[in-house]
């Protein structure tokens, strides 16, 4: 009989009971453009969507959740609203902090400290919408001046309403993810 060893632990292995989800697949769903559904090893969740659809030219202010493969690099989260159970960096969420949105902004889709001179969105927001928000890799690196920002995996509106080029799930299904996410987990959208 095999024990799990400590020395496994340590050097990064992960315990056999824990499924990471390395491929989370996002489809529009059929005659709905700004909703979709996710599939995560077979089993399917339903989503909310950028108000303008899945968009291959995805620009800044169009509502537009783009048509690629976004890595999760890390999130946010607010404290005692979700646990942060996960292998992703994540950090919480403070009042001053924010993401600017100004496309000639220096800070141009990157995290900012609030109060901040130009245009951001504000992270601890009056909704649950942030309550846990994963940062995807969209227009991070190289940063391409009005291709989009704040593009993130983060908490549904009830109804799953569109959001602004974000992918949104319920809270349950955020809880039920977070703990097989890891900085290897892909978000492809697709058509």
């Amino acid at each position: 009989m095999r024990s799990y060893s400590k020395k496994r632990e340590r050097n990064g292995a992960q315990p056999k009971n824990r499924k990471r989800r390395s491929l989370l697949t996002v489809r529009p769903r059929p005659g709905r453009p700004s909703q979709g559904l996710i599939n995560v090893s077979g089993t399917v969740f339903p989503c909310a969507l950028g108000r303008g659809g899945i968009t291959a030219n995805k620009r800044e202010g169009d509502g537009g959740t783009p048509l690629a493969r976004l890595r999760i690099l890390s999130g946010y989260f607010r404290r005692r609203r979700i646990a942060p159970l996960t292998m992703l960096p994540m950090q919480p969420i403070t009042p001053s902090l924010g993401w600017c949105e100004v496309a000639d902004d220096r800070n141009y889709n990157r995290p900012v400290k609030m109060p901040y001179r130009v245009s951001h969105e504000w992270m601890m927001r009056d909704d649950r919408l942030y309550d846990a928000c994963l940062v995807l890799d969209w227009n991070i690196r190289p940063r391409r001046r009005g291709r989009g920002s704040a593009i993130f995996f983060h908490l549904a509106r009830p109804g799953f309403l569109p959001t602004e080029g974000c992918v949104a799930v319920t809270a349950r299904t955020m809880r039920r993810l977070l703990p097989g996410l890891s900085g290897q987990s892909v978000l492809s959208v697709t058509r």
